[in-house]
C-alpha cells in the first residue's frame, strides 16, 4: 500500500434523511481503536505469566477532527447532533484501506479562531455500539 493523501480520510453523519454529509473541511483526523483485556492469571498460571481471557473486554472507537465548516447547514448538523445528545450512524473512509460505520456521540465540540482568520472547531466522538470494517 502506497502513502494517502491525509486529507482524503472522510468523516461522514448521517443526515436523517437518507445520506451521508461529510463533516466541513477537516484539516486533522485521528481514528483510535482500542480493546481492553481481561486478566485470568491465576497461581497456577504457566511460569506465572499474564493469562488473558480471549474474546473478552470492552472494544471502543475514538474519531477525533479539527477544522472548519463548509457551510450552516453542515454546522447546524453537528451541533444540533451535539446538543440532542444522539447517537446518530457515522461512517469514516479511510482511503485505499475501508470504511468503519457505527454509531457514535458527539462528546466535545469546541470553537475557536483568531481575530484574522476564520472560526475552527474541534470534535470527539465515541462509539456507542458496534463499529464495522467493510476493506476496500
Amino acid at each position: 500500500m502506497t502513502a494517502q493523501k491525509g486529507r482524503d480520510l472522510l468523516l461522514k453523519i448521517y443526515d436523517g434523511i437518507g445520506t451521508f454529509v461529510t463533516v466541513a473541511g477537516l484539516r486533522t483526523r485521528q481514528i483510535a481503536l482500542n480493546a481492553e483485556t481481561v486478566d485470568i492469571t491465576d497461581s497456577e498460571s504457566a511460569g506465572r505469566w499474564r493469562e488473558l481471557l480471549s474474546g473478552a473486554g470492552l472494544k471502543r472507537a475514538s474519531i477525533n477532527g479539527s477544522g472548519i465548516f463548509k457551510d450552516a447547514a453542515c454546522d447546524a448538523l453537528v451541533r444540533e447532533t451535539f446538543f440532542d445528545g444522539t447517537t446518530p450512524d457515522w461512517r469514516i473512509v479511510i482511503p485505499d484501506f475501508g470504511e468503519l460505520s457505527g454509531v457514535f456521540q458527539i462528546t466535545a465540540l469546541e470553537y475557536g479562531g483568531q481575530h484574522n482568520g476564520e472560526v475552527t472547531f474541534e470534535i470527539v466522538l465515541e462509539s456507542a455500539g458496534e463499529i464495522l470494517f467493510q476493506a476496500v
